[in-house]
C-alpha cells in the first residue's frame, strides 16, 4: 500500500516540473515582448486611441513595422471639385464683381488684400501680418486656409464633413443690382443641381456639407414668391437648408446658419505676433471714453446713428468721431479707424445696412469694448466665438433709449466703475486669437483661431446629427 502511494507522489512531482517548466518556456519570452514593445511603442500620436494599419514610414521593431495613430481620426475633410465657374472664373473676372468699387486689388495675398506698412512716426502695424482686407472677401480666405487643412482625404467615404467651395457672396454680388430674379437665383440653383448629383450629397443629403458665404444672410434670402425683393434665393432652398451654413451675418431664426467673424486687418503667421499685439494693446493708454466710426443714415428711420453721432459731439472730449460719410471717406482709413479705437475705451457698435458691422471685430481687436444697441448685432450671431455671458466683454443699451432720447451713453460709460470696466478690457484682448483669422501661408503653433473653431464646431455639429440620425433622408431626397 505505501508503495504504491509513493510510487504516484513521484509520478506527481514528475509530471508538475515538467509542465512548470513549459509555462516558463512560454511565459518569460511573452513577458520579454511585452516589455520591449512597451520600450519602443510612441504613445505620443495617440488622439482618439484608433489605431489604423501599420504605416510603411513608421519605424520597425525587430524587422516589424511600428502601428502608427491616426490623428486625423474624426477630423477628415473632403473639398468638392467643383466646375471653374462656381470659384475660381469669379477672380478671374473682378472687376465685375463689385459695382462701387474694384475690388481686384482685395484679391491680392489669397484674398487678404494689399499689405499695410507703417509711415512716420506711425507703429500702429508693428509686423508683416496686416493688410487691407475686404470685409466681403471670406469666402477667398476660407478656402485658402482649407487648401492647407491637415486632415484633407480625396476619399470621401473616410471624410467626417464635406466642403463646398462656392463664392457665393462674390457671385451674387455682380447681380444684386439692376437684374432681375432668375439671374440671381441662376448660378446658385446650378451649383445645387450639381452637388446633388454627386454621391457624396446621398450619404446624408447634404447634411454633412457645409459652405462659406461672405455677405449677410438677406442677400441669400429673398422672399419666396417676391421676385422684386432683395438678393437671391439660394439659402431659402431646401437642399441650402440641409448644409451647414458659415456667414459674415446669420440669420438667428435657422438652425442651420451661423455667424462667424468678419476678417479683420490682422493675419498673423505666428503666436507670437498674437501674443505681442495683445500686450501692446494691454499697455496701451486710452485718451478717449468712447468712439465712432461711420456715417449717418438719414433716410432710414430705424437708424439712430444720427442721434448717437450728436451725442458723441456734445461730449467733446470724451469721445471721438470719425464720420465716414461717401463724401468724407478718407477720415475712416484703416490706419485712422485702427488708431482711434486703439485710443478709446469704449466703440460705439449701431446697426447699420444690416445688424451686424465689421467694426465690432476691429474694436475688439484694438481692445476696446463694444457697445451693442440690439442683441442680433453680436449676442444672437457669433455664438462659436464670443463669450455667453456678453456683459463680460461688452455694454448694452437699447437703441429705443437712444431714439428717444432718454438715457446719454456718456452717463452710462462713465457709471461703470473702473475695475469692472478694466476686467471688461482684458476679457475683449482675450477674444483676440478667437475673431482672427491666420494668414493662410502658415498655421498658428498653440492658438485657435476662427477658422480653426469654426472647423472644430461644424465637425461637431455634424458628428452630433449622426449621433441623433439626422442624417436620414428627411428633408430633400
Amino acid at each position: 500500500m505505501w508503495s504504491v502511494r509513493g510510487h504516484w507522489k513521484q509520478m506527481e512531482k514528475t509530471v508538475t516540473g515538467k509542465c512548470l517548466n513549459q509555462f516558463w518556456s512560454v511565459l518569460l519570452p511573452l513577458c520579454l515582448f511585452l516589455f520591449m514593445s512597451a520600450l519602443f511603442f510612441d504613445f505620443s500620436g495617440l488622439k482618439q486611441g484608433v489605431l489604423i494599419n501599420f504605416s510603411a514610414r513608421a519605424p520597425k521593431i525587430f524587422g516589424q513595422i511600428h502601428p502608427k495613430v491616426d490623428e486625423c481620426v474624426g477630423q477628415y475633410i473632403y473639398v468638392h471639385n467643383l466646375p471653374s465657374r462656381f470659384n475660381d472664373d469669379l477672380l478671374e473676372d473682378c472687376h465685375s464683381i463689385n459695382k462701387w468699387y474694384d475690388i481686384c486689388e482685395y484679391l491680392s495675398n489669397s484674398g487678404l488684400g494689399p499689405q499695410l506698412s507703417n509711415s512716420g512716426d506711425v507703429d500702429d502695424f508693428p509686423n508683416k501680418s496686416w493688410f487691407a482686407t475686404d470685409q466681403f472677401l471670406l469666402e477667398v480666405i476660407f478656402r485658402t486656409r482649407m487648401k492647407n487643412y491637415e486632415c484633407l482625404t480625396n476619399d470621401s467615404a473616410m471624410a467626417s464633413a464635406v466642403y463646398v467651395p462656392f463664392y457665393a457672396g462674390l457671385e451674387i454680388s455682380r447681380h444684386l443690382w439692376g437684374f432681375n430674379a432668375s439671374v440671381r437665383d441662376a448660378v446658385s440653383n446650378d451649383l445645387i443641381k450639381f452637388l446633388v448629383e454627386q454621391p457624396q450629397w446621398k450619404r446624408m443629403w447634404g447634411k454633412d456639407h457645409f459652405l462659406v458665404v461672405g455677405r449677410v444672410t438677406w442677400d441669400f434670402r429673398r422672399m419666396p414668391h417676391n421676385e422684386s425683393f432683395w438678393g437671391s434665393n439660394f439659402l431659402g432652398l431646401p437642399e441650402s437648408e440641409n448644409m451647414t451654413i458659415l456667414g459674415i451675418e446669420s440669420s438667428h431664426g435657422k438652425d442651420n446658419d451661423f455667424g462667424i467673424p468678419y476678417p479683420t486687418y490682422f493675419h498673423p503667421s505666428h503666436d507670437s505676433e498674437v501674443f505681442e499685439w495683445q500686450n501692446r494693446m494691454r499697455r496701451k493708454r486710452r485718451q478717449y471714453l468712447f468712439s465712432f466710426a461711420g456715417a449717418d443714415r438719414p433716410q432710414d428711420g430705424y437708424s439712430i446713428r444720427g442721434k448717437m453721432m450728436n451725442q458723441c459731439r456734445a461730449s467733446r472730449d470724451k469721445c471721438k468721431l470719425l464720420d465716414c460719410a461717401f463724401d468724407k471717406k478718407d477720415n475712416c482709413k484703416t490706419i485712422n479707424v485702427m488708431q482711434m479705437f486703439q485710443n478709446s475705451s469704449f466703440c460705439l457698435q449701431p446697426t447699420g445696412d444690416s445688424f451686424t458691422r465689421r467694426s465690432t471685430f476691429d474694436s475688439i481687436l484694438a481692445g476696446c469694448i463694444p457697445v451693442f444697441f440690439h442683441p442680433v448685432s453680436a449676442y444672437k450671431q457669433y455664438l462659436w466665438h464670443l463669450p455667453k455671458e456678453h456683459t463680460k466683454y461688452s455694454v448694452f443699451i437699447p437703441m429705443d433709449y437712444i431714439k428717444e432720447g432718454t438715457v446719454s451713453i456718456e452717463k452710462v460709460l462713465l457709471g461703470i466703475p473702473e475695475q469692472r470696466m478694466l476686467a471688461m478690457r482684458e476679457e475683449v484682448i482675450s477674444l483676440i486669437p478667437k475673431i482672427i483669422y491666420a494668414n493662410p501661408s502658415s498655421k498658428l503653433e498653440t492658438i485657435e483661431d476662427a477658422f480653426d473653431i469654426s472647423i472644430r464646431e461644424v465637425l461637431q455639429r455634424v458628428k452630433e446629427m449622426r449621433r441623433v440620425g439626422r442624417g436620414k433622408r428627411s428633408t430633400v431626397g
